[in-house]
């Protein structure tokens, strides 16, 4: 997936974060912090925390280009939810991250993926 071209359906059923000016076609819920750690750093650190979330189950992952995806399920209802991730460098050692995280189904998602993008930003931030 590619953040610079991604549009967002006009569901309420998804939450996207990141850094000013990297979503040229979809408006953003809210900017990225950023982390005082080298992108490598940060890519690793999300690597761990969907590893050890039982929920998660890791996709497509591309160290290189600091990308990656994963699919949530829901605990209660086992809804799959699609998670896109992107590390970008800042100057001079930190990075931010990109994350939109959506429903494949329905019409609303009762706040999960916000709650979710949230959780894991919450985790990077105190790890």
């Amino acid at each position: 997936m590619d953040f610079a071209t991604l549009q967002r359906p006009s569901s309420p059923n998804s939450y996207l974060v990141a850094p000013e000016g990297v979503c040229q076609n979809s408006e953003t819920d809210a900017v990225s912090p950023v982390f005082p750690m080298a992108p490598e750093a940060l890519f690793t650190k999300l690597l761990g925390l969907i590893d050890a979330e039982k929920q998660w189950t890791l996709g497509d992952c591309d160290r290189p280009a600091q990308k990656l995806n994963f699919v949530a399920v829901s605990k209660l209802m086992r809804f799959k939810d699609d998670v896109d991730v992107e590390v970008f460098p800042v100057e001079p050692d930190g990075a931010r991250v990109a994350i939109y995280s959506r429903s494949r189904v329905g019409y609303s998602d009762l706040g999960a993926n916000r709650k979710r993008v949230k959780s894991l930003l919450d985790d990077l931030e105190s790890s």
